[in-house]
């Protein structure tokens, strides 16, 4: 069966070659990390090292691809000396989600390096960012041709791979278990679609998953869903969400730090993180109406992809708001929008937002993590389809610490309703409809630090909107109620070494 997929992989390589080609010509993103994906020239030591990415024009770039044909099989790679412990994360989502793991795992089994791969550049620059000071290797994950994984377990020397969430590369699951290496899937899910296309292929997969060494799945669903699907139910357990256990985020001096770069004052922020295609257009029309009713309200847009900070300049443009860009550290002083066009600043701009709207939730792309927002006390609102965290989802919209909206003009409604505050009468006469309204900046309950929500209540005397106040508390508690996740994987881990 593998022999199968390895020559369907390579004959499909060979006649998608014009396409990759093409991709590679206009799209530079597809050529990071080439090199390392394909498992040749890296520059490694044995303290402490990073791949070297080649910069070259397109012409040079496709000579070394055709005169360095030996190098390619990965006959030039040096090795690590110690065994390590090879964590893959394949983007941004995940490296944010595995973060904690793999600080914890650097300081309790100090005796391993530690190795960090991705797929995409977005998640290389995040996990330089996050990592870079954590982890010995940051590198591309290798692509599923066996010369590429045989190079990179070479230079890598895992004692053990901890795989996050569901990436089931079937030709390296088969290398690993041949070499006996132990792999771990860790905060596994499978969403409905995938769940389908997965089952139709049992026969295929369910070889592969045999090969694991333990598969720990957010829920009780994904667990079904995975063994349904061919995995071992004797090694498969249920662990919870790593996203629960994220910390408190960044502390309140740098907090201040950003809200004093981005001008902040005294102003309200909404925040739309990781929009997609679509979505940019429906913010900024909801927006231009929030802002002739709130004129304390500023808006931080930040695209999921970085390669549509153009467009949604342009957009930003044709709105007619000031704006400025993140990259040229411009603030809130001279605009009323600014589009973050940085990397890896997202989850720390949550915390000097007062609102969130979480993107891929209108486009259908399924949605993004809102805990990043709520570890911040940020009240989330998306669009109604968020299938890729279902369950965060679903725990956040029963403690009224996320609303799910339909429509652009429920994200104005709902969005208003948290910003409007009753001036010298309680909630209950507000929504009477004898309504006077104050634009006095809402106060956010204190942030937590790990588990001592109930000492951290915000005491201020302003006025502040009831609904506002009690979804910005039910988003910090609800981490108190989820978290765990986090010991038990590295339990799990320890097992292995």
């Amino acid at each position: 069966m593998f022999f199968v997929y390895k020559i369907v992989l390579i004959i499909l390589s060979i006649m998608l070659l014009p396409v990759i080609l093409t991709a590679f010509l206009l799209k530079p993103k597809f050529q990071a990390g080439f090199w390392e994906k394909i498992g040749i020239s890296t520059q490694q030591s044995d303290k402490k090292f990073k791949l070297s990415l080649l910069n070259m024009s397109t012409v040079i770039f496709f000579l070394r691809i055709f005169i360095s044909l030996w190098e390619k099989f990965g006959f030039c790679k040096e090795i690590l000396k110690k065994k390590s412990i090879w964590v893959h994360a394949v983007s941004v989502g995940e490296i944010n989600a595995t973060e904690g793991l793999i600080k914890r795992i650097k300081s309790e089994l100090p005796a391993y390096k530690l190795v960090v791969t991705t797929v995409t550049a977005t998640g290389q620059e995040v996990a330089n960012k996050k990592l870079g000071d954590v982890a010995d290797v940051i590198s591309y994950f290798p692509y599923d041709f066996s010369f590429s994984i045989k190079s990179a377990l070479k230079a890598f020397n895992p004692a053990l791979i901890v795989i996050a969430e569901t990436e089931i590369w079937p030709n390296f699951v088969d290398q690993t278990s041949k070499r006996g290496i132990p792999v771990m899937l860790v905060n596994g899910r499978i969403s409905p679609g995938s769940f389908k296309g997965y089952r139709k292929l049992r026969f295929f997969f369910s070889k592969i998953l045999k090969k694991f060494s333990l598969i720990l799945m957010q829920t009780e669903t994904d667990r079904e869903r995975i063994v349904k699907i061919g995995a071992p139910a004797e090694i498969t357990e249920v662990m919870g969400n790593l996203k629960f256990d994220i910390t408190g985020g960044i502390d309140d001096n740098a907090v201040q730090e950003l809200k004093d770069s981005l001008q902040v004052g005294d102003n309200r922020v909404l925040i739309a993180g990781s929009t997609h295609q679509g979505e940019d257009e429906i913010v900024l029309n909801v927006y231009k109406k929030l802002k002739q009713e709130f004129q304390d309200l500023k808006l931080l847009l930040a695209p999921r992809h970085p390669e549509r900070n153009e467009d949604v300049l342009e957009l930003i443009n044709s709105s007619g708001h000031k704006h400025g860009l993140r990259s040229a550290k411009q603030g809130f002083g001279g605009a009323d929008v600014i589009l973050l066009d940085t990397m890896g600043e997202l989850g720390q701009l949550y915390g000097v937002s007062h609102l969130a709207f979480i993107g891929g939730s209108f486009s259908g792309t399924g949605g993004h993590n809102p805990l990043e927002a709520a570890i911040y006390g940020v009240p989330v609102v998306s669009g109604s389809t968020v299938f890729n965290f279902k369950d965060i989802y679903n725990a956040m919209t029963e403690t009224g610490a996320a609303k799910l909206v339909n429509s652009e003009d429920e994200l104005y409604l709902q969005l208003k309703d948290y910003l409007v505050i009753p001036k010298q009468k309680g909630f209950s006469e507000m929504r009477s409809g004898n309504e006077d309204f104050s634009l006095v900046p809402l106060e956010k309950p204190q942030r937590v630090e790990e588990s001592s929500i109930s000492e951290n209540r915000n005491t201020n005397s302003l006025p502040t909107c009831y609904n506002y106040n009690r979804a910005s508390r039910a988003c910090l508690e609800i981490f108190e109620k989820n978290r765990g996740a986090l010991d038990f994987a590295i339990q799990k881990i320890k097992k292995y070494l």
